[in-house]
């Protein structure tokens, strides 16, 4: 490679004492199958629940290259709490398109979190002055500690879906509170096993009208530029700096590994592995950073981001999570039995990389080539 461009580590965003503590708990964490209390505490202390939330709903009003600076900081320092925290606050930023009653209501609780499914596994059939909802949703990080509920559901009447003009199934979102929902304890995983992702259901339940949304740039309630920034590419970069985080860590994990190996000989150069990787990861992340400074500008002057731009998002987005998995399984061989041990840290760092990357939203867009080391050129 001859691009000389570089982006700071992902270490150089938060606190470090914040990044150590945060850390230093996971194993705890695991253990006890959701994010440590301490952990807890550090988030609502931080407001990152609310990234995604304007300061007038008690929100932290960041910027988007803002956040996805943050969620990989904190992805270097655990996993866990990352993802929790991007798909929490990602619910969040449903605050510019709720009615905003309900919004005022639900984030003026310090400790809100929203926790949620995109799937449309549920009904609502539509009733005078409401709604009657139901379904189970499989799967939403952070359920155990969330406050509210975001959920996608079939529009019906006479119990028949509704149909646009296309002939295809209305799709509507809706809101639900903790105590309108059964956890369903589902979540039984090799890795992010602190999340606790459990799914939801609910069972005939009615709502009021104000309990339905939709994501779109027309209905927006708030002026915020974060929501004129469109849905998909927001979810994608948000996922992707997930991966870029837990795949520097790794690499950290493994270099810190191979330094201290005093018994084990390589029929290749480890520290020249690493260094490649590192080179690699830096690389697509100072295209990705760029792009998404690029696609923001257009937000904050109030302008609609062009096509090209987005494609652009997104193409770097599963770029950086398909290199970040790539790069994981090619240097794993550098840790012996260690990396095999499920109370080594890298084997933890292994573990929630792989089981996040079943996330649909990029596995269904193919793993071709992940793990055999095209990614280091």
């Amino acid at each position: 490679m001859t691009n000389t461009r570089t982006t700071m580590h992902p270490s150089h965003y938060l606190p470090e004492r914040i990044l150590s503590e945060l850390r230093s708990l996971a194993p705890a964490a695991e253990a006890m199958q959701q994010l440590h209390p301490r952990q807890l505490e550090i988030i609502y202390e931080h407001n990152w629940f609310k990234m995604f939330v304007p300061i007038g709903l008690n929100g932290s009003g960041l910027t988007l290259p803002g956040i996805l600076r943050r969620e990989e900081a904190l992805a270097w320092a655990d996993g866990s709490t990352a993802w929790v925290v991007t798909l929490c606050s990602g619910a969040g930023w449903f605050a510019g398109f709720l009615d905003k009653d309900l919004s005022a209501k639900l984030f003026s609780d310090p400790k809100v979190c929203l926790a949620g499914s995109g799937a449309a596994t549920g009904t609502a059939e539509i009733l005078e002055g409401g709604f009657l909802i139901s379904g189970e949703w499989k799967y939403a990080s952070g359920a155990i500690h969330a406050t509210a509920f975001t959920a996608n559901c079939i529009l019906t009447q006479d119990d028949k879906p509704v149909v646009d003009n296309s002939n295809k199934p209305i799709v509507r979102s809706f809101v639900f509170l903790r105590d309108e929902v059964t956890l369903l304890k589902n979540w039984r995983t090799m890795g992010m096993i602190a999340t606790g992702s459990y799914g939801f259901s609910v069972d005939k339940l009615h709502v009021t009208k104000d309990r339905q949304f939709q994501i779109n740039d027309a209905r927006t309630n708030l002026s915020d530029p974060v929501y004129r920034y469109p849905f998909l590419q927001l979810a994608e970069a948000t996922l992707a700096v997930n991966f870029s985080g837990m795949a520097l860590q790794f690499l950290d994990l493994c270099r810190i590994a191979c330094d201290r190996s005093t018994n084990r000989s390589f029929q290749y150069n480890p520290g020249a592995l690493l260094r490649q990787a590192n080179t690699s990861m830096n690389h697509l992340r100072t295209q990705f950073y760029e792009n998404i400074e690029t696609s923001w500008s257009y937000c904050s002057r109030g302008e609609n981001i062009p096509d090209d731009v987005l494609r652009i998002v997104s193409d770097l987005s599963f770029r950086l999570y398909q290199n970040s998995l790539k790069l994981v399984a090619k240097v794993y061989p550098l840790l012996g039995l260690r990396g095999a041990d499920p109370n080594n840290e890298a084997n933890r760092v292994f573990r929630n990389i792989f089981t996040a990357s079943q996330h649909t939203l990029f596995s269904t867009r193919g793993g071709e080539d992940i793990g055999n080391g095209k990614a280091i050129d």
